[in-house]
């Protein structure tokens, strides 16, 4: 079955940057996981089995990581092109 993939800008306080990221980098869901000049402090990648799991991975998990400020998320409905091709199901073998 296939995973969704969100995208998700994370906005962190001040000099907690390195340890949200070390806190991040713990997480299975948390796929790539960049830090980045703009708007927002980090960008990761995040997949999960459905909107509940990620959901409550958001709820449960990234918001309560000591430094994060706010979350901005983008649900992936379509990878045309991309380093992962995580919105493909496996395809069967079997002929």
């Amino acid at each position: 079955m296939a995973r969704i993939l969100v995208f998700v800008n994370i906005f962190v306080e001040k000099l907690t940057l390195d340890d949200v990221v070390r806190a991040l980098c713990q997480f299975s869901n948390v796929e790539e996981l960049y830090e980045v000049t703009g708007a927002c402090d980090i960008i990761a990648l995040v997949s999960a089995a459905d909107i509940e799991e990620f959901r409550d991975f958001l709820k449960y998990k990234l918001l309560k990581i000591k430094g994060v400020r706010s979350t901005v998320t983008y649900v992936v409905f379509n990878a045309p092109k991309g380093p992962t091709n995580w919105m493909q199901a496996p395809k069967s073998t079997a002929q």
